[in-house]
């Protein structure tokens, strides 16, 4: 897909709630609200969301002795944000079935 077709496909989602994969490991939760030739997206109303580290999650299993034991994302509230389109992984949107129900769809 070329930038022009990518571009005109995205566009159908502004205004929806994406998440987007980053290169660097780090996801990112907002309200789209455009994207360019680039295939870059600009989210408002964005959170940040990165992994445990190795040493956190390694910390909870021996505390808890369980080898699956549950471990929070860090995350961080940053607003208004430009995730550039060489940098995006994966897209996922959430779709809303029914009133109060939420369903994430991988793009």
């Amino acid at each position: 897909m070329d930038n022009e077709q990518a571009t005109f496909w995205l566009s159908q989602f502004i205004g929806k709630n994406l998440r987007i994969h980053a290169s660097d490991g780090r996801v990112f939760g907002g309200q789209m609200k455009c994207t360019d030739k680039d295939r870059n997206i600009i989210l408002a109303l964005a959170h940040e969301y990165r992994a445990p580290s190795a040493e956190t999650i390694r910390k909870a299993v021996e505390e808890s002795g369980n080898p699956s034991a549950p471990v929070s994302w860090n995350s961080r509230y940053v607003g208004l944000i430009v995730v550039p389109g060489e940098h995006i992984t994966k897209i996922e949107f959430e779709e809303s079935t029914l009133p109060g129900q939420k369903s994430s769809v991988t793009l």
